[in-house]
């Protein structure tokens, strides 16, 4: 966390929202700041053209997804570019090379943390339960199927294991304690949380224990951000290491496990099942009217469920933006600190 010094009543602070935000958004965004003087709230029609110029110049925060580097070079009073998502892999080069000559703070979102964690529960349980199999028996007018044709997997007294322990990880743990499960945690910097926001005893790891995690558990749940140090960290011998029959979920990013061994490992039985939010071509070319976003065939599995990188939805959802509107606030009074500031170093 990081205090700031950027507004004083004296001078305006100039806010930059760098897409065409429609009317609902736009007012509850404006709401929280209608009687503070000396902000102003730039809403653009186009992001291009003189319009667009002239707001970069002025602005000394901007908001929005995905900037060219060329308009931040216009940006001349820029101290802090908020993204409203939590993944900055595209920023970190751009924003390094930006702070080699001026200071500017990035910070990423986790306004759709809430929904992410639901969608993991949601793959894990539909994978146990054989849900989209009984779903498709159903559709084709096979009526009470018994457990020869796919039998449910018990919850109870399973061990979690919690891959990243952010904003995600941790209202997955929320949702699942109702359940009879242990929980293990492999996190990066435990200093970063207090023992006293876990919800329930749980098996700390750190990252050079992976090895000592993975052996622990038989449900693993990614939720880490992608860096150059988390690129292929699971590959085919990490998988190997969890137990018998065990059930991975990935809501993170494609590229954390490596997509051969993933597809080697679900089709050799090596783990029991998946449900995969997150995958590794986002520009798929199209063969015969369809587009997959993955080279191994991992459509023609039947021990895994595909989800078009949707955990992050309802995109419309308003509270969201609750995250970014408390930030400035920090801003707007100096009290408090930031939240969600980006380190350049460590990418997350």
């Amino acid at each position: 966390m990081q205090k700031t010094n950027l507004f004083t009543p004296e001078s305006p602070l100039n806010i930059l929202f760098y897409w065409k935000v429609n009317k609902e958004l736009r007012n509850y965004l404006e709401n929280p700041f209608k009687d503070i003087n000396n902000i102003n709230l730039i809403f653009l029609e186009e992001i291009e053209g003189e319009a667009l110029s002239q707001a970069l110049k002025i602005s000394q925060i901007i908001i929005g997804w995905r900037p060219k580097k060329e308009h931040l070079d216009k940006a001349i009073n820029l101290k802090i570019y908020m993204n409203p998502g939590a993944g900055i892999t595209h920023l970190i080069e751009m924003f390094r090379e930006l702070n080699e000559k001026r200071k500017i703070i990035l910070i990423n979102g986790h306004g759709n943390a809430y929904f992410t964690a639901q969608h993991a529960v949601a793959l894990l349980l539909s994978v146990l339960n054989k849900v989209i199999l009984h779903h498709d028996l159903m559709f084709k007018g096979v009526w009470r199927t018994g457990d020869e044709e796919g039998k449910s997997i018990p919850l109870r007294n399973k061990t979690i294991g919690l891959l990243g322990y952010g904003h995600v990880n941790q209202l997955v743990h929320k949702f699942l304690s109702g359940f009879d499960l242990q929980f293990n945690i492999l996190r990066n910097n435990w200093e970063k949380g207090e023992s006293s926001e876990l919800l329930s005893k749980v098996n700390k790891y750190s990252t050079n224990q992976i090895d000592s995690f993975l052996r622990s558990i038989n449900i693993l749940i990614v939720a880490l951000p992608l860096t150059s140090e988390t690129k292929n960290l699971i590959d085919l011998k990490k998988l190997q290491l969890l137990q018998p029959n065990s059930i991975l979920i990935n809501v993170s990013r494609g590229l954390i496990i490596n997509e051969k061994d993933l597809y080697t490992a679900l089709k050799k039985g090596i783990i029991l099942g998946a449900g995969i939010d997150v995958w590794y071509d986002y520009n798929p070319e199209e063969k015969k009217g369809k587009k997959y976003p993955f080279k191994e065939s991992f459509h023609l599995l039947d021990n895994i469920i595909l989800s078009p990188h949707r955990a992050a939805s309802p995109m419309d959802d308003l509270n969201r933006w609750d995250e970014v509107i408390k930030n400035l606030f920090v801003i707007l009074t100096n009290k408090g600190s930031l939240t969600n500031i980006v380190d350049l170093e460590n990418e997350y």
